[in-house]
């Protein structure tokens, strides 16, 4: 029953939400601008399904153990939760996180809650921490392609300092884990410290395999560890065609390069601004910072910015209408469970 009340509350949020944004923006604008980009909005649509496959693929690397016969997930599976985890995050106000309990709730009767929930905190990790590795090559490629003066090396500056301290707490992470901390942290804040501590000590076996099992990614089964962020990082690159289809859709003369800049530098300054609802206005503004950059006009920003608002919005009424199909069957999971049984059996055993 809890299931099916969470999908119905967040159902409900993501029609309120989509009409929002369709009355935000309007019908007709929302058409004039679809009939502006023309064939290249196909292109922009199906990039996101090649970045949703990438992303998918990765969170199966960290979610997959091979002495866990049962976190063998099938692929669509693991595709549904993304998308869908992806549409909540669009239409959840501040912070953009409401995809995440989601999918350990999704997750929760197949692995178990331990099990779940570091699997989604770690792909989390692993999608914010790829950011981080982008912000980085895009730095390289500005001061390799673009034409730069004080504002850009202010800009790159700012960037490489934000990239690197980000950098090295996500290593940190990995290799001490961060839920017990964190919630030893949340103890020490007013209003909330008393049930966090509460919280802290009930849940304390629970925090510590968690954290166990986020060091063990990184120290024990490194080439998934690998393998998840370089198809993160690819992720982020096909990212960047979207903007690439839409400026040729408008006659503007950008390269690969340019809209790569573009990209990482919008979403800099979105990031930043992350509180923002939906990212209203933080986008827009950042796109016509980084078009500027490039030597392209800023005012373009603005269209980029509605087409990428569109693309969010077909996004999320495929998510939700992903929320209601079902997983794998009943009969599957038995199957699973049967293969775990024998599993088990085979090593009490040897």
């Amino acid at each position: 029953m809890g299931s099916k009340i969470y999908k119905a509350v967040f159902l409900l949020i993501g029609i309120l939400t989509l009409g929002y944004m369709v009355y935000g923006i309007g019908l007709d604008s929302i058409w004039l601008n679809i009939q502006k980009t023309g064939i290249w909005f196909i292109p922009v649509i199906g990039s996101w399904l090649v970045i949703y496959i990438l992303n998918a693929y990765a969170f199966k690397a960290i979610i997959q153990e091979p002495a866990l016969p049962r976190s063998n997930m099938l692929f669509w599976d693991v595709l549904r939760l993304t998308i869908t985890g992806y549409a909540i995050n669009y239409i959840t106000p501040f912070v953009a996180l409401g995809g995440e309990p989601y999918r350990i709730m999704e997750l929760k009767p197949k692995l178990g809650i331990n099990k779940a929930t570091s699997s989604v905190l770690l792909y989390s990790l692993m999608h914010m921490f790829s950011h981080v590795l982008f912000w980085l090559v895009s730095i390289l490629l500005i001061l390799a392609f673009i034409p730069v003066n004080n504002m850009i090396l202010a800009g790159c500056a700012f960037m490489l300092v934000t990239s690197l301290l980000l950098g090295y707490w996500f290593i940190r992470v990995y290799k001490k884990g961060f839920t017990v901390s964190t919630v030893n942290l949340l103890t020490k804040l007013p209003f909330v410290g008393k049930k966090a501590q509460a919280f802290a000590t009930e849940k304390a076996d629970s925090l510590l395999e968690i954290d166990d099992q986020i060091r063990i990614l990184y120290a024990d089964r490194k080439p998934r560890f690998y393998l998840s962020l370089w198809l993160e990082f690819a992720a982020r690159v096909v990212g960047c065609a979207e903007i690439y289809f839409t400026a040729i859709a408008i006659g503007l003369d950008m390269s690969v390069t340019e809209a790569l800049v573009v990209s990482s530098g919008s979403s800099l300054f979105a990031n930043l601004i992350f509180f923002f609802p939906m990212q209203l206005g933080t986008r827009e503004g950042g796109l016509a910072m980084a078009l500027r950059s490039v030597g392209l006009p800023a005012a373009s920003g603005i269209f980029i910015g509605v087409v990428m608002r569109i693309r969010e919005i077909v996004w999320i009424l495929i998510g939700l209408a992903l929320m209601n199909k079902k997983g794998a069957s009943n009969e599957s999971d038995l199957q699973e469970v049967e293969s775990e049984l024998t599993y088990v059996h085979s090593i009490a055993n040897k």
